[in-house]
């Protein structure tokens, strides 16, 4: 869903404005003047990922949705956050470069998207974000997708092709790693070490699959990923040298079962790839194997707009052959393997106010190497992966709620307060990194202010 940025504000600026000296004002259409229909259609509180049944359809058949209005207008969009981060215990080095050691407010991105029809059969999620943290532009979470449908034994089958260059950023629901919650998270506090393949690919391979839903029940997704070239991957932002690189292509793929019933909706499924990956870009020594099996379900209640009840549940089982990595002395176990936990339950009161509490869960084997010690904030004293959280989040649409208006037309907003609790930080309770840091530290205050048009 991205537009290709290159790595200064200046060319972010070229680009934009680009565009709009193409197009008159009226030309910078979301997916709402597209389809004709409010932001509260097609997303839980009227913004953001998290998609009710409306919107799952409208991505499922391409973006290509329209009112029969304005079909020929680039479908342009743009959106911007910024936030304040206030953590139990300041970082001594500072939150990041730039930043100082506590109570920092940035811009936390800003993004430019193509979004929306290209054709009647083809669409497009196209995202250019500049990081204001990192200070740099990057490609990001990118969908080109056509679509189309038949009648099989009176059925019908909705069947499609995608390219894209996020694993799970294809996927119609909120529980896999690229749209599961939070959807937005404090860029300026301390992060766990431990994460599996699938969820630490993004902007940095590229990949294609096939779908199709059969009677608005049953979906199936088939395809794979390999890594973006190194030059590639330096133009759009998204270079580093010590990620892991896939060595050749990892298939990956995606099932799952729903259902629709008097406004409630159901949905169960599982997902996952299969990855050989070079350490660190090292061919020298082969591969390590990863294996990451993913299970999910939803629930909705959807029947009366004024109260959405929602839960989702997600865990996802990384089994690990590290030979490559053991032989070059970045582990000290051959096999290994993760465990990740995620559980949400969601309140939404007239499309306007927002609850969700979410509980997050990491366990695994231990390796002193992968999880190394004597590292101030990130390190594990223990060489131990697991880490447990529990986040509470309350937030606020104004709009979003007609289509009848200027501001919702052309701009939403949505501003939210985010509190995380740490139980247990990369292996312990106490002095987990060994220096002195324990997981409540690292509890995080974080409000921040999302701004789409």
């Amino acid at each position: 869903m991205m537009i290709v940025v290159k790595n200064t504000m200046s060319l972010l600026v070229v680009f934009v404005t680009f565009f709009l000296l193409s197009l008159d004002a009226n030309a910078l259409p979301s997916f709402a003047r597209q389809t004709g229909m409010a932001c509260s259609s097609c997303h839980v509180q009227s913004f953001g990922p998290n998609l009710t049944s409306v919107g799952r359809n409208f991505k499922l058949n391409g973006y290509t949705q329209t009112d029969g209005k304005n079909n020929n207008l680039i479908p342009l969009s743009g959106m911007i956050r910024g936030s304040f981060t206030h953590t139990q215990e300041g970082q001594p080095d500072g939150a990041a470069a730039r930043f100082g050691n506590n109570n920092n407010g940035t811009i936390d991105e800003a993004a430019i998207f193509l979004a929306g029809r290209i054709t009647p059969k083809i669409g497009a999620f196209i995202e250019g974000t500049y990081d204001g943290v990192e200070n740099k532009g990057v490609l990001d979470n990118t969908d080109i997708r056509f679509a189309d449908h038949f009648e099989l034994a009176g059925q019908k089958l909705v069947y499609g092709l995608t390219t894209n260059n996020n694993p799970t950023v294809s996927d119609l629901w909120n529980t896999t790693p690229v749209w599961g919650f939070p959807w937005s998270s404090s860029p300026l506090s301390p992060t766990q070490s431990a994460g599996t393949l699938i969820e630490s690919l993004g902007s940095q391979v590229i990949g294609a699959t096939a779908y199709m839903m059969l009677n608005n029940i049953l979906y199936v997704e088939a395809g794979g990923y390999t890594s973006l070239p190194k030059n590639a991957q330096q133009g759009i932002g998204t270079f580093d040298a010590e990620q892991a690189r896939l060595n050749g292509g990892a298939p990956y793929w995606r099932v799952a079962l729903q259902k629709d019933w008097n406004g409630h909706y159901g949905s169960i499924g599982s997902f996952g790839m299969h990855g050989n990956v070079n350490p660190q870009r090292l061919t020298g020594a082969g591969t390590d194997t990863y294996d990451d099996f993913g299970f999910d379900m939803t629930y909705q209640y959807l029947a009366n707009p004024v109260h959405i009840y929602e839960f989702t549940a997600t865990y996802i089982r990384e089994n690990r052959n590290m030979n490559a990595s053991a032989a070059l002395g970045l582990a000290d176990r051959l096999k290994s393997n993760l465990d990740t936990v995620r559980l949400r339950a969601g309140y939404t009161y007239l499309q306007t106010y927002g609850l969700n509490l979410f509980y997050g869960q990491t366990t695994g084997t231990a390796d002193t190497v992968i999880y190394s010690f004597g590292d101030p904030i990130s390190g594990s004293r223990t060489g131990n992966p697991n880490s447990e959280a529990f986040t509470a989040e309350a937030s606020y649409t104004p709009f979003g709620k007609t289509n009848t208006s200027v501001m919702s037309t052309f701009v939403n907003l949505r501003l939210a307060v985010q509190y995380v609790h740490n139980f247990k930080f990369n292996g312990s309770v106490h002095n987990y990194d060994g220096l002195g840091r324990n997981a409540v530290n690292n509890d995080t205050l974080y409000f921040n202010a999302w701004l789409a048009f």
